[in-house]
């Protein structure tokens, strides 16, 4: 196996949204829904600019030394009642450059994530991964995450 290259996971900086859209089409499902162009299409930059602007949201990245983009993921920071008002923290859209994966990008990347939460006062973490994403799940499941809950969606 290939020596994985260092990482740094940062908050995504509008410049990287093109990176982050190639992230995102790097799979079967992704290249269904994401347009990918240099500059990214207005709705992306707008979805970023919505996201910076939200202080209980954290686009990030996870950026080799030379500054290549090989990793994104989505924290959103959720404030309840349940659970004696314990905050917890969303992970969503986690993605490693397909080029890249198994070699411990995603374990550093999640780390980082769950390092966020606690920082920011979260006592659990939750995720959303789709359904057909097997490898991904064994992947969470090593990480401690359990199956607890059935989510479902509706197009609105």
């Amino acid at each position: 196996m290939a020596q994985a290259p260092a990482i740094v996971c940062r908050p995504a900086r509008r410049q990287d949204v093109a990176a982050i859209v190639r992230l995102l089409a790097d799979d079967g499902l992704g290249a269904g829904r994401e347009v990918v162009s240099d500059p990214p299409a207005p709705g992306y930059l707008e979805a970023f600019d919505d996201l910076a602007a939200n202080p209980r949201a954290l686009l990030a990245v996870a950026e080799t030394a030379d500054g290549a983009v090989v990793g994104t993921l989505q924290l959103t920071f959720i404030a309840g009642l349940s659970n004696q008002g314990a905050k917890q923290a969303l992970v969503s859209a986690v993605r490693v450059d397909s080029r890249l994966r198994g070699q411990g990008l995603g374990e550093t990347m999640m780390a980082w994530a769950m390092d966020e939460a606690r920082a920011r006062g979260c006592t659990q973490m939750e995720l959303l991964s789709h359904a057909s994403r097997d490898a991904a799940h064994r992947f969470y499941e090593r990480l401690g995450f359990a199956k607890s809950h059935v989510g479902m969606k509706r197009s609105l």
